[in-house]
């Protein structure tokens, strides 16, 4: 298959793009290198350096005539979504809107998007989550992101491309970025192996569902099935709190650092975990990797950073 990856020198696009390139697909990737990194680049893909609003994204697609395209570009900040909205909304709907109708004039077949569980179910009703629970995002960028799933269906309804949509929960692994607000895994690595004091907001126990990156990268390549349509939480079903991600960091990486907590973030959830049910029974997808394995694996690849 010939097959676009939008937002694949970033953290998720990047591991997607080698499965791709693995399994024997031609894959161009676009990004616009706000977070993406030139080391992620598979060197079996061809590269563009585009911003998903630009009309050189379009003429891309009405030149190259993809199979499939594998949408991870993004404007991930929430709390910037929030500060300027019509900003968030610039990137993540129009942006969006402008892949959607290029691929309905050019004869793309399918639509991987990527989408969010936490950000979309907002406080939830009952534990875990699943695809039907009520959405009621309370942030611009998730407004944003459940305005494309309803996007993606009406081009499935109306035009019959084939649309996959992943809500994945919070995902960690190798390439994660520590600077962003996302990514506690990756932030607490940063700070501890660079002798700064990693801060746990309130008492810690905000509970996330966090899923290793190999896990939902297994998941984008069962997406690219012929039949494979639908909405899927990617997710493990288990909830851990904050205090746990740093107590695991720590004895990982034999850290001196103990506890310190700032002030609480206002409006975060207190509890999201998702059921992924739905997925295990159409695909066969389940999460395999242990949350301690996936730990350290994310742990060597900052210890390697900086060595």
């Amino acid at each position: 298959m010939k097959i676009l990856v939008t937002g694949g020198a970033g953290f998720i696009g990047s591991h997607v793009t080698d499965a791709y390139c693995d399994e024997g697909h031609e894959v161009l990737i676009v990004d616009n290198m706000a977070f993406g990194k030139e080391e992620n680049i598979n060197p079996k893909a061809k590269f563009y350096q585009i911003d998903i609003t630009s009309d050189e994204l379009t003429k891309l697609i009405e030149k190259e005539k993809f199979d499939v395209i594998n949408h991870h570009a993004a404007q991930m900040n929430i709390r910037m979504s929030v500060d300027d909205p019509a900003f968030d909304a610039n990137t993540n709907i129009i942006g969006s809107l402008k892949i959607y109708e290029a691929a309905r004039k050019n004869g793309v077949k399918k639509i991987i998007f990527a989408s969010t569980g936490g950000a979309i179910y907002g406080d939830q009703d009952f534990f875990p989550a699943d695809e039907n629970h009520p959405q009621r995002p309370c942030s611009p960028y998730g407004i944003a992101k459940l305005a494309n799933e309803k996007y993606l269906d009406y081009y499935a309804q109306v035009y019959g491309i084939q649309t996959v949509i992943f809500r994945y929960t919070n995902v960690f692994g190798p390439r994660q970025n520590p600077l962003g607000e996302a990514g506690v895994v990756a932030i607490f690595a940063d700070k501890m192996l660079s002798g700064k004091q990693p801060v746990i907001n309130g008492d810690g126990k905000n509970t996330r569902d966090y899923v290793y990156v190999s896990d939902l990268v297994r998941a984008n390549v069962l997406a690219l099935g012929e039949e494979t349509s639908g909405i899927y939480n990617i997710c493990t079903n288990t909830e851990r709190d904050v205090n746990e991600i740093f107590h695991t960091l720590k004895e990982i990486l034999r850290s001196d650092f103990d506890e310190y907590h700032g002030p609480e973030k206002k409006g975060e959830q207190r509890r999201s975990v998702c059921s992924y049910d739905k997925i295990k029974n159409d695909l066969g997808w389940k999460p395999e990797v242990d949350f301690m394995d996936g730990m350290r694996a994310t742990a060597e690849f900052f210890i390697e950073k900086f060595k």
